[in-house]
């Protein structure tokens, strides 16, 4: 009976220890679904003004930083329409040695931004809209002369190397070489 008591006491406590082991278990978390909602991206319309274009552009870095001295990106990326007859690095780097660092002298702003302006004309003018011997007024008030000669498009002796650049406010030309006011 003794053997008995002590088996009871052995079962009794082994099954207590399951019992509070199994009482301590680890309960299980509860699991927070998320849900990942897909948006559809809506393309963002760039405004490409003829100054972004002009920016974009490895070959047009000096006249960038001339606009930019000269007050002018502001202008220039308004409503419009602008055409302009776009110089690359080669035309300023074709002046005579100085000129360009010259112009961008805070001191010479005026004569700066009588250059750009002479090659800005008021309008969207594409390449097809322009005649042999058509003068076209600037924004600083002066005149182009276009010339046209064995399908070249020249602007007062400056080829055209490239058309019909258009951007939101207006369109590019651009010349290999820098025009100058009188």
């Amino acid at each position: 009976m003794k053997n008995l008591k002590l088996l009871s006491l052995a079962v009794a406590t082994v099954a207590t220890s399951f019992l509070v082991s199994c009482g301590n278990a680890p309960k299980e978390e509860a699991v927070e679904e998320t849900t990942v909602e897909v948006v559809e991206e809506v393309p963002v319309e760039v405004s490409n003004t003829v100054v972004d274009i002009a920016v974009g552009s490895p070959d047009h870095t000096t006249l960038v930083a001339a606009v930019t001295a000269a007050g002018l990106v502001e202008t220039l990326s308004g409503t419009g329409p602008f055409t302009v007859f776009a110089p690359t690095n080669a035309a300023f780097a074709a002046l005579p040695d100085g000129t360009v660092a010259n112009l961008l002298k805070p001191e010479s702003k005026d004569q700066l931004t009588s250059v750009l302006t002479y090659h800005v004309v008021s309008g969207n003018v594409m390449a097809a809209d322009l005649s042999d011997g058509q003068v076209v007024k600037t924004l600083n008030g002066q005149d182009l002369t276009v010339s046209i000669k064995d399908g070249k498009v020249m602007i007062n002796g400056a080829t055209v190397t490239a058309a019909d650049l258009a951007g939101s406010n207006g369109v590019i030309h651009v010349v290999d070489a820098v025009l100058l006011p009188k």
